[in-house]
């Protein structure tokens, strides 16, 4: 099989055979194919697409890559949950302990940040001593006894992933459906669990700008779970303002903790409770979304939902007195009250920006070699919709060095407001699968 016939066939709009693909993501792996062929086929996939078919064996090619997960000797089904990202998206946290405390096995691999602010491991790791480096075995040891463990991924994990986003990275093809869809699919086929619940976020705080290139993303990716037997479902939400009220690492973990106790803000308590709702049905534990939100709201109530969450961070060596009193989390040098210079119905607020400010303070990397400061951030007092005066506090700034003027100025040019009546933004906007 020559790689230049493949190229040649994609150029001619295609379909590539199983054997064709599973020989390029061989040669990726192996380093028998050369970037500067790789880079061509990557090109030709970004104009011409790829069907169903293809972007599920793409996917199921590059799990087969490198390690995966076998997580059978566990009882029960095992469920895992992936946000496209956005800001202040703490869900994982908050959400894992409730579904758990249901009675759920959940098993789930997560990432750092790189941009807007720390990603999940990032957040776990503002906790003193978390260790989000368990062996595989310990992971399993951990999901079978407490139903729950949240780690960075072990071993050798999809390493033909890692080659090709390093590649379309620097060649302008990242922006593609079946690349991304299969990127992510396979690393999530390839953590064991049976299901899947994807929440793929839109809007200026994400990556899909557009509901529809939302919902285009979200079909690929169950399209690819569910040729592979996975259970895969999707939530369309809106990324249009912050998840929740902070930005920032330990603020989000309080805020997490203060979820799960029953007193987390309206729109993300909401999200983790249709998400959750979703992964319990999945997970076969409930039959409908009534009953599983009563289970959720039982298990917040009685007090379980925090419970697990204390006993995955003492499983995994973090400091639990910092979860039972969040003031022992770390904190920042400096606390600033960001008062309203306008008045009127908030008309939009720029997550993007907010989220670049909040790494503008040490929230964030905007290199992989960047270090976090798991102290500051935004804690927001206003959501969209919302009628502000001049002079009312639009959010509290912690911050370890003073805020320059010019990031100041930045942070108010993330408002705008009208005199006009504004909807709130709906959480969920769609579920699909």
């Amino acid at each position: 099989m020559r790689f230049l016939d493949i190229i040649e066939k994609k150029k001619n709009k295609l379909a590539l055979t199983d054997e064709e693909i599973q020989f390029w993501i061989d040669g990726v792996t192996n380093d028998t194919i050369p970037d500067y062929q790789t880079s061509s086929l990557l090109m030709a996939i970004v104009l011409n697409g790829m069907d169903e078919k293809e972007t599920a064996k793409l996917a199921e090619a590059m799990m087969n890559s490198g390690d995966v997960l076998d997580l059978s000797g566990i009882p029960g089904i095992k469920s895992d949950k992936h946000s496209t990202g956005g800001v202040g998206d703490k869900t994982s946290l908050a959400l894992g302990a409730m579904v758990a405390a249901c009675g759920l096995k959940v098993a789930k691999m997560s990432g750092r940040g790189l941009g807007h602010t720390g990603g999940t491991l990032d957040k776990l790791e503002s906790i003193e001593g978390f260790n989000i480096f368990l062996t595989e075995d310990q992971f399993k040891k951990q999901v079978s006894e407490i139903g729950l463990s949240i780690i960075g991924q072990t071993g050798e994990l999809v390493p033909a992933d890692k080659k090709l986003y390093a590649l379309r990275d620097v060649t302008a093809t990242v922006n593609s459906i079946p690349l991304i869809a299969s990127s992510i699919m396979s690393k999530k086929l390839a953590s064991g669990s049976n299901t899947i619940l994807l929440d793929v976020k839109y809007g200026e705080g994400a990556f899909m700008q557009t509901i529809e290139d939302a919902k285009t993303l979200a079909n690929a990716m169950i399209s690819i779970g569910n040729r592979l037997g996975r259970n895969t479902m999707a939530m369309i939400t809106d990324m249009n303002q912050p998840l929740g009220n902070t930005i920032g690492n330990a603020l989000e973990v309080e805020e997490a903790i203060e979820t799960v106790k029953g007193n987390g803000p309206k729109d993300f308590t909401e999200l983790c409770m249709c998400a959750g709702e979703i992964m319990l049905m999945q997970g076969k534990i409930a039959n409908s979304k009534e009953e599983a939100r009563k289970m959720l709201q039982e298990a917040i109530s009685s007090g379980k939902a925090f419970e697990k969450l204390l006993q995955m961070v003492e499983y995994q060596g973090g400091n639990v007195e910092q979860i039972k009193n969040t003031k022992l989390l770390p904190q920042a040098k400096f606390v600033t009250e960001m008062k309203s210079r306008e008045s009127g119905y908030v008309e939009h607020i720029h997550s993007q920006q907010l989220g670049i400010l909040a790494m503008h303070l040490g929230a964030g990397r905007a290199t992989k070699e960047d270090s976090i400061n798991y102290a500051v951030g935004l804690r927001m007092n206003s959501k969209k919709g919302d009628k502000i005066e001049t002079g009312d506090l639009l959010c509290t700034v912690y911050h370890d060095e003073e805020l320059k003027q010019e990031w100041i100025e930045n942070f108010y040019k993330t408002f705008s407001f009208t005199d006009n009546k504004v909807d709130p933004i709906p959480i969920v906007e769609e579920i699909l699968g």
